[in-house]
């Protein structure tokens, strides 16, 4: 947390941001970029930002940076013009081709060490994305809410150019021809995405288990995804859920993304997975249980609902997740229970 608030200071670095947007519009900005290394969701949520520089401003060249393990969420978006790939062992090289590049501006939207080592030598116009580091702080710690009236993520984002605003169209993500694969042609489909990197921010398996067969019962048929690390999670529903697929794969958001287009709905935890339903619109519902809508990443400009515990005076009690329950009581989560998310399906559906 202390580091994170050390680097969000960088923005005394850059020159004065409130003129960027005119630089842009007069032309003086021809070459940008965009930095945002990890993680799923964080760089889904760039996605309007992107399109709309480029819609707005076809001339306008932009350039980004990413970590491999991420770079298929922007492999085929057509507003940009070219994708770095960040990795340790070949740091030389980028910042080499970097400097080659005498980019007009760069947008750093991961505001860390990593990206300012990676910028650091370049004399370049720079601006950044506001993390919000101390009233996040102030929220997790003291239950001070300084973050009400916040926006989400992908408009904070925009803020780092004063001024610019974004288009309506929500997130983007490009699959183009996937292969077949099994749901193709059914009906009734429900997206179940049970897994996550942190404990708290999980919904039970036992309620996704007792949800799918309630869900099952009444006609539909369940649909499981996931990634390298929900593997064994998966498995065990497509057990105990009758009649369901695990489409959990070795990390291939592309086909992922593909086949949640066929689904009506994904219930999922606060995720990557969640951004990637939003960015092919399939509507969501989602649950926050050590965090809060507040930090951002709440479903964006997509059809969604939240459901949380909102009479717990500890949450939150992290803005990223933790691998226990601080109080050992996991409220948050165990009082959300099936029946009444199967009811908030229904009506969402209807709706």
């Amino acid at each position: 947390m202390f580091r994170s608030a050390i680097f969000s200071l960088f923005k005394v670095y850059k020159l004065n941001t409130k003129n960027i947007l005119r630089l842009i519009e007069d032309g003086n900005i021809k070459k940008i970029l965009i930095i945002r290394l990890s993680s799923l969701g964080d760089v889904l949520l760039t996605t309007p930002l992107i399109r709309s520089l480029k819609k707005q401003f076809p001339e306008l060249i932009i350039h980004f940076v990413i970590k491999k393990n991420y770079i298929n969420t922007l492999v085929n978006n057509p507003y940009l013009d070219r994708i770095f790939i960040y990795e340790k062992d070949k740091l030389a090289e980028l910042k080499s081709n970097l400097a080659a590049n005498k980019y007009d501006l760069i947008i750093d939207l991961q505001n860390n060490l990593r990206s300012f080592r990676l910028t650091s030598k370049l004399k370049t116009k720079k601006t950044f994305f506001n993390k919000q580091t101390i009233s996040k702080f102030l929220l997790v710690k003291f239950k001070i809410n300084k973050l009400k009236e916040a926006p989400p993520i992908p408009e904070r984002y925009s803020e780092s150019i004063p001024g610019f605003k974004l288009d309506n169209d929500g997130l983007d993500l490009f699959t183009k021809e996937q292969p077949p694969t099994e749901i193709i042609g059914r009906n009734n489909l429900i997206g179940f995405c049970p897994g996550s990197r942190h404990f708290t921010k999980m919904w039970l398996k036992e309620y996704y288990i007792e949800l799918g067969n309630i869900l099952t019962e009444a006609g539909h048929q369940i649909v499981l995804f996931g990634g390298r690390s929900d593997m064994e999670i998966c498995s065990e529903l497509r057990e105990k859920i009758p009649n369901s697929i695990s489409l959990c794969n070795d990390d291939d958001i592309l086909q992922t993304a593909a086949d949640m287009k066929l689904c009506r709905l994904v219930v999922c935890n606060d995720s990557g997975l969640m951004h990637t339903a939003c960015a092919v619109k399939t509507p969501v519902i989602t649950f926050f249980g050590s965090t809060v809508r507040e930090f951002g990443f709440a479903p964006y400009k997509n059809k969604n609902l939240i459901l949380e515990n909102k009479s717990l005076s500890c949450r939150p009690c992290s803005h990223i997740g933790r691998s226990s329950c601080p109080k050992d009581h996991f409220k948050c989560m165990l009082e959300l229970k099936p029946g009444i998310v199967y009811k908030h399906i229904v009506d969402l559906l209807d709706s």
